[in-house]
């Protein structure tokens, strides 16, 4: 089909009869910004900007937030030499000269300015080899249009003589010819307007502030809606008598104002902030007297400092731990006890301390309460978790600072990339500290000059870092574990200072700044180290993510080498805690998409790669690891966390511990010393059978029938159909799926499907039939088997990796995404595939490349194949486009063959061909289902063996039902 048929057939679906097939590069579309939904404005554009060959812009206003949101793609076409022109306009004054300055930097784009009027469009064009594509709506060049603020644009595609585009070209070339061409000259004089502009508001709002009749006072300090529901909790905690509880809140959620508004609340007669740092303690008294007034009786209890006779003292826990400072107060003098960054609270330090003083109520206060050395800050607490908010929800609810995230390639040194055991000269050489500057300039930073943090590796590298920045001119120091506390306070205040003279530009550290400092006006944030946990990556990020007035966004320049642990990296940004590959893989395929508000995440392709590369190779349930997570939620829970458990707290997906041991309950017998809910050696092998072949989540009717049949032994098809229809929109007795389902869900449930070794392994005999009466068809299970499966503790643990099984598959499913039993673009193994589509028996170790079965044709691609494999079965199985995809079938078969002439009518046959593929052998087994599919043209041709013989083989055109989805499309051709 050309694009005029395609582009005519999806101009059909979209103002026509939306039933119609169409193709999703030409579908009419209303863009919008809505992450969970995995929409952006942002990202349409990023799209049509990496396939175009020319491209326009006209919108009214133009921020440096909204040129970093671009700066990646941008930079990737001026490379190609893309042409683009671009008009803004002086409205209010409201472009920033940055950004112009910025878009300057690119030979590529024509820049120019409107400078009278009301020129307020918004439109992006681009052009392709044979069509356009344009954008017309409300976002302007700004990173809140195109990712956060709710914004209609409707994208539309048409061929280069349409009436439309060439009124809108004809429109765009009038304005850019008549407006001003921007350069620097030009934007030398505009900046004096917009600063005197800015000064000038500045100027009136800092009136306005001030005035004392003003009715609002605009110093007061309010708490936010996040620290209203965590007060209101708290209140109730103590309401029904508990003296103690925790705060789990993100770095710069106001966790020091929220324990201050509750101390407010309280009125305690003598109470104590214990930190680990004096600073911390210095600036935590400041922020209380903010809220609690400035004339309160406060005072310091630290290393320099020390005042005893205080009704608020803030303390170094170093300090107020020692013997002879503790005693010198009672056990029960203050009567609340505030502990920041309890998560500390392991070290013997923190030990004395909550063992010797006995408070009326004890707050802990963390981003990262979770602990690996074995230590229950739960149980410390009594497992009173008050409230509880992670990086993602604190951005979802605007409470942090946009960040851009850039992921750059580490260079090449002597020819070799970075990885963990760097040498020491190659991470200090001259040509890594120019890369490092290049970088920092090209991605760039807020408005004002740059206040950076660099996270080094080692001590020394951040020493010598130092020096060599230095030595370029710049202004900076390194900070290390031996550095003193006044230095620290001292660089940190030259950082942030406005002033030129003996300010700093960046500071060197090595981990120092990971928690507990408050450096609000950072703009920059360089990581030069491998990611070894993605809480530290977190408490990293999080030194600058804290908003201040002035500051727009926080800029993250990541140095990715061949580190082993760079999946960590889409964990820690994401907020995934899963630890399932594919899902990881999604979310970094997914861009900026899925992240809350105006933050991006950029990976270029060469960090992708590697990113992905690291995914393949990890081993994401190793029992270590499987246990620290496992103990984790424990402690957090107060007792053994069943599946359930894990996916209501968004940890780990619990069907990792299945992988590893078989089920659940194997894991927890061999990690728990006294367990009360045991089974027998048959009830185990049965528990491993339905969690390891019926309730993966794969299919939800086995699932869902299981459940029914557990509380009664009998269950009509009616029933299950109205539980399946209400929550998934359909029935097993239609066309929706086959008629056969029924038949096959009984064949998986009783273990008539698996081979019969594993169905004697499993010790599983046939337990449900169907039966009918009066008309009706029921589900019967023998009432011996469901008395067995639903009583005891093998009934516990049954139900509860059933609730998981519906659950997950709950939160994968789409009805969007659904296609006759299975999900776009989720992974799905031979065997289920087989499952899936009711045959009979297991054969998927028979059917290798693909199978005509049933009247189903299941197909199975490599798409990147490894080196090693033979000559005659190197298929060229490629996407021509993302609704084509060229496949050759195994060798040896002719356009003869009788599963050649099944394939060309399969109209006529009612043969339904489905197309799976994984990107290469390094993701397992499983594969990706791409979705149905149906031959356009079919050609005999040849290929050559290893001993150089010809083979006849038939290569297939197949034309797509559903379009490839872009990301998953670029990742498999990547």
């Amino acid at each position: 089909m050309g694009t005029l048929e395609e582009l005519s057939t999806s101009l059909k679906s979209g103002f026509i009869d939306s039933n119609l097939t169409s193709f999703q590069q030409y579908n009419p579309r209303l863009l919008i910004n809505d992450f969970k939904r995995g929409m952006k404005v942002l990202s349409n554009i990023e799209n049509e900007l990496s396939k175009c060959e020319e491209f326009n812009f006209s919108v009214a206003f133009i921020t440096n937030s909204g040129v970093t949101s671009l700066i990646n793609i941008l930079s990737e076409l001026d490379k190609k030499n893309i042409k683009g022109k671009i008009i803004t306009s002086q409205y209010q004054n409201f472009t920033e000269p940055i950004a112009l300055k910025r878009l300057l930097h690119f030979k590529n784009i024509e820049l120019r300015i409107v400078t009278e009027g009301n020129f307020h469009a918004k439109g992006y064009i681009f052009k392709k080899s044979d069509s356009y594509s344009f954008i017309i709506g409300s976002s302007n060049l700004t990173q809140s249009a195109l990712s956060q603020n709710k914004e209609w644009n409707v994208k539309l595609s048409s061929l280069e003589n349409g009436a439309l585009i060439q009124n809108i070209l004809k429109e765009f070339e009038y304005t850019f010819d008549n407006a001003t061409v921007v350069d620097q000259e030009w934007i030398k004089q505009y900046s004096a307007i917009y600063t005197a502009v800015r000064q000038m508001q500045k100027k009136i709002t800092q009136q306005i502030e001030t005035r004392e009749d003003n009715v609002l006072n605009l110093k007061k300090i309010y708490p936010n809606q996040m620290q209203k529901n965590a007060l209101n909790s708290l209140e109730i905690l103590r309401n029904n008598g508990e003296s103690r509880a925790l705060i789990i809140s993100a770095t710069g959620t106001g966790k020091t104002y929220l324990s201050a508004f509750d101390v407010a609340k309280f009125q305690p007669r003598k109470f104590l902030f214990v930190v680990h740092r004096e600073n911390i303690a210095r600036a935590a008294m400041r922020s209380y007297k903010a809220i609690l007034g400035y004339n309160i009786n406060a005072g310091l209890l630290t290393g320099t400092t020390v005042n005893y006779d205080n009704d608020y003292t803030f303390a170094t826990v170093q300090t107020i731990s020692k013997e002879d400072k503790m005693e010198r107060f009672s056990q029960d003098y203050f009567d609340y006890i505030v502990i920041d960054e309890v998560h500390r609270a392991g070290a013997s330090s923190y030990k004395r301390l909550l063992e010797y003083y006995k408070p009326k109520f004890l707050l802990g206060m963390s981003a990262t309460p979770e602990r690996t050395d074995g230590y229950d800050i739960f149980g410390r607490f009594d497992y009173n978790i008050a409230f509880e908010i992670r990086l993602n929800s604190a951005m979802e609810e605007n409470m942090l600072s946009p960040f851009h995230y850039f992921g750059v390639s580490e260079i090449q040194v002597d020819g070799e990339i970075l990885d963990d055991n760097a040498d020491f000269n190659k991470l200090v050489c001259n040509e890594r500290v120019d890369r490092i500057i290049e970088a920092a300039h090209f991605y760039g930073w807020d408005s004002g000059r740059v206040k950076g943090l660099i996270f080094c590796s080692r001590k020394e590298e951040a020493r010598k870092l130092s020096e060599e920045f230095n030595f370029r001119g710049y202004s900076t120091i390194a900070l290390v574990g031996e550095s003193s506390e006044n230095l620290r306070e001292e660089s940190i205040n030259r950082l942030e200072q406005d002033e030129i003279e003996n300010k700093l530009d960046y500071i060197f550290t090595v981990d120092v700044f990971n928690e507990g400092v408050d450096i609000p006006t950072v703009n920059q944030i360089i990581m030069l180290r491998p990611t070894q946990s993605a809480i530290i990556f977190v408490q990293q990020l999080g030194r600058g993510l804290r908003k201040t007035v002035g500051k727009e966004f926080l800029t993250v320049i990541d140095f990715i080498g061949n580190y082993a642990n760079n999946y960590l990296i889409p964990i820690a940004l994401y907020g995934d805690r899963s630890f399932n590959k594919d899902t990881v893989r999604k979310i970094v395929n997914s861009g900026s998409s899925i992240i809350p508000g105006c933050s991006t995440v950029h990976f270029d392709e060469i960090t992708k790669n590697r990113i992905f590369e690291s995914i393949d190779n990890a081993n994401l349930s190793k029992l270590a690891d499987l246990r620290k997570d496992y103990e984790l939620l424990k402690y957090e829970l107060g007792r053994i966390p069943t599946m359930m458990d894990f996916f209501k707290h968004g940890s780990r997906d619990p069907y990792s511990f299945i992988d590893y041991k078989n089920s659940y309950y194997n894991f927890i017998v061999k990690v728990e010393d006294d367990l009360k809910l045991c089974l027998n050696d048959s009830e185990a092998k049965l528990l491993e059978f339905y969690s390891k072949e019926v309730l993966n989540a794969k299919r939800v009717d086995e699932a869902v029938l299981l459940l029914l049949l557990i509380t009664k032994n009998k269950v009509s098809f009616g029933e299950l159909n109205n539980i399946l229809f209400d929550n998934f929109k359909y029935t097993i007795t239609n066309n929706t799926i086959t008629n056969n389902t029924a038949k096959g869900i009984i064949n998986v449930l009783n273990g008539s499907f698996l081979k019969e070794a594993d169905t004697k392994k499993y010790g599983i005999k046939e337990n449900i039939i169907i039966t009918e009466e009066n008309g009706e068809y029921w589900f019967v299970m023998s009432v011996e088997h469901s008395k067995l499966i639903s009583e005891g503790s093998l009934g516990f643990y049954i139900s509860d990796t059933i609730n998981y099984s519906i659950n997950k598959y709950k939160s994968i499913y789409n009805l969007s995404n659904f296609r006759n039993g299975f999900l776009l673009y989720e992974k799905y193994s031979r065997k289920e595939v087989c499952r899936i589509l009711n045959w009979d028996k297991d054969e998927s170790s028979t059917i290798y490349g693909y199978r005509i079965k049933h009247n189903t044709c299941p197909i199975f691609v490599t798409y990147h194949k490894g080196e090693n494999i033979t000559g005659s079965t190197k298929y060229n199985d490629t996407f021509i486009n993302n609704t084509c995809f060229s496949w050759m079938t195994r060798n040896k078969v002719t356009l003869d063959s009788p599963e050649v002439k099944k394939i060309k009518d399969y109209k006529k046959l009612g043969l339904r061909i489905l197309l799976f593929i994984k990107k290469s052998d390094g993701e397992g087994t499983d594969f990706y289902y791409m979705g149905d599919v149906y031959p356009i043209d079919t050609v005999q041709t040849i290929i050559t063996g290893d001993n150089g013989k010809e083979l006849p083989i038939v290569n297939i055109k197949f034309g797509m039902i559903d379009e490839v989805e872009e990301s998953i499309y670029q990742y498999l051709e990547s």
